[in-house]
């Protein structure tokens, strides 16, 4: 019996090595995954509080973007009537996007609206197109779940194993477009 019990606890043994080579290989953000929160100020549940019942579009100009070390990158849209409060990903899921977005650009930001208990009005993009290029970055799925967390039930977005990110699948952003009235897609 002493024998099976030792080689139980040899072959457990050699799993550690294994493990942790499957976490130094993930990226950071698939490690620690950015915990569900409320964002001050606004009151806006972040990464969760996409609402697929309030997507819109709207087009306009960037400016002031901020790539926090954690919560949400962000950016100011101007549009001719108003200006929202966009909120899009993780910094380390926007950086292995690529995004590029200075101040003045023209962008078109599906998502979901909502008005924040600070009276600014918000939208968790869903897709951000740059115009006139047509360049496009998915943020979450037609559901309006996040890729950076995977698939539901899948690998995490950009761990090389199927994930969401099409930058590790060679892509440069999602192409496609914008979905038609109402801005969802079925």
């Amino acid at each position: 019996m002493k024998a099976g019990g030792s080689g139980a606890a040899g072959r457990a043994l050699l799993l550690i090595p294994a493990l942790m080579a499957l976490l130094v290989c993930l990226p950071a953000g698939a490690r620690a995954a950015e915990p569900d929160t409320v964002l001050a100020g606004s009151g806006i549940r972040y990464p969760e509080g996409f609402d697929a019942d309030t997507v819109g579009e709207v087009r306009g100009r960037v400016s002031g973007t901020e790539v926090p070390g954690s919560g949400p990158v962000r950016f100011r849209l101007a549009t001719d009537r108003e200006s929202y409060n966009i909120l899009a990903s993780p910094a380390w899921y926007w950086k292995d996007l690529r995004v590029e977005l200075p101040d003045g650009s023209e962008v078109r930001v599906r998502g979901s609206k909502t008005l924040g208990k600070d009276m600014a009005l918000y939208v968790v993009a869903q897709e951000v197109q740059l115009i006139p290029s047509g360049k496009s970055w998915l943020f979450r799925n037609a559901d309006g779940h996040p890729l950076w967390k995977g698939r539901q039930g899948g690998p995490a977005a950009g761990s090389g194993m199927g994930g969401a990110s099409p930058m590790r699948r060679g892509g440069g952003g999602i192409g496609g477009g914008f979905g038609g009235p109402g801005g969802r897609r079925r």
